[in-house]
């Protein structure tokens, strides 16, 4: 991976990661930061999966690898939160 994916998964995974938390509903008991971390780890695992399903280059939009990418953000923003709320 060149400087440059690694820049856009950065910032696609600051989006993913903002979009994962707004899935939720109910208030996250983790900071900004982490969920920008989970976003980014979400983007690249969500990419990989949508390459191991073939639907990573599609024409146009790839509308499927983002839901793939979010769902994945969501639920590690969840996992994060719950495991937030026993401390």
């Amino acid at each position: 991976m060149e400087i440059s994916g690694i820049i856009s998964a950065i910032v696609i995974g600051i989006v993913i990661g903002i979009l994962g938390r707004l899935v939720i509903p109910g208030r996250q008991r983790i900071g900004i930061l982490l969920t920008i971390l989970v976003g980014i780890v979400a983007a690249l695992l969500g990419s990989a999966i949508a390459a191991g399903l073939d639907v990573a280059d599609t024409n146009g939009v790839d509308w499927i690898e983002w839901l793939i990418q979010i769902g994945l953000a969501a639920v590690g923003v969840a996992a994060l939160d719950r495991t937030r709320a026993r401390h």
